[in-house]
């Protein structure tokens, strides 16, 4: 596939996803007119573009989307030399590093971040495990997270902490708390719209974390499917079909002056795919 310029077929496409959409969950049209246009940039994961073509096919058609950028995995298995020359190209930001959970090599993580111009460095809360106790990885993960901050800030790398079914740090007072323990405005949060869902409610955990949030991930999350089919079959929703309550999760970020990045972190999807996916991002984003 070469250079992915949207045509008219593609156009439509969006539209009909879009009309499609608006038959979904009250939800996400209630409070339609609470907006955060002009204030969110939308990404996807870069792995997610599973399209044959060079790193400028894949982010020449994402932008074509209206797509403003992709976050990459230290996993992914591209040329990072070709990825930024495909960035500076195209124009569309590598934003962020995922980094993961482990507390190994995070400065390493905040090179690569350097290296593709992005300003941010994810990572996941430690995993509690029988072996490796509560209290242990909090004061243990505090510790290496102290050591690399001046790194980053020298590196003008933000290091964002996202919860993840680690079994740590499961309520939003824990969370803000622990960052504000770190007493740095280079550790900040990251907050997943849809991981939240299993322990409560999307929209409190963003009014309480509040303006520690410095980007959000998007996807959704069933409570129905997850009782009758286990917990991770939760995920198997499109965006906007699950139990999140968007309208009041845009209330709350825009209660708290979001401005920043929404990037989808959901399954790889090929050019149709990636379609509907814009359309359901700016549904329910209120973006369009």
């Amino acid at each position: 596939m070469k250079t992915a310029d949207i045509n008219r077929r593609d156009f439509l496409k969006v539209a009909g996803a879009a009309a499609g959409l608006a038959a979904l969950s009250p939800a996400i049209n209630a409070g339609a007119e609470e907006t955060l246009k002009g204030k969110i940039k939308t990404a996807v994961g870069y792995d997610m573009i599973r399209i044959d073509g060079s790193p400028t096919d894949k982010l020449s058609l994402v932008k074509s989307l209206g797509i403003a950028g992709v976050e990459l995995s230290i996993n992914a298995k591209v040329d990072r030399d070709e990825l930024r020359k495909a960035s500076d190209a195209t124009g569309v930001a590598v934003h962020g590093i995922v980094h993961g959970w482990s507390l190994d090599k995070i400065p390493e993580s905040i090179d690569i971040a350097k290296k593709l111009g992005a300003n941010t460095v994810l990572i996941a809360v430690p995993q509690v495990k029988e072996d490796f106790a509560y209290d242990e990885a909090y004061t243990k993960s505090q510790a290496v997270y102290r050591e690399v901050i001046p790194y980053a800030e020298k590196q003008q790398v933000y290091l964002l902490l996202e919860t993840v079914w680690n079994n740590f740090l499961l309520s939003p007072l824990e969370m803000a708390r622990y960052i504000d323990e770190m007493n740095s405005p280079w550790f900040q949060a990251y907050f997943d719209i849809g991981n939240m869902v299993k322990y409560g409610w999307s929209e409190q955990w963003i009014k309480i974390l509040g303006k520690r949030i410095k980007k959000v991930h998007l996807k959704d999350y069933s409570r129905k499917i997850a009782e009758t089919q286990g917990p991770w079959k939760g995920f198997d929703v499109e965006i906007g079909e699950g139990s999140n309550d968007w309208a009041a999760i845009r209330r709350e970020l825009i209660n708290i002056d979001y401005q920043g990045w929404a990037t989808a972190e959901v399954g790889g999807r090929d050019k149709d795919g990636l379609v509907q996916l814009a359309a359901e991002i700016n549904k329910v984003m209120a973006l369009d």
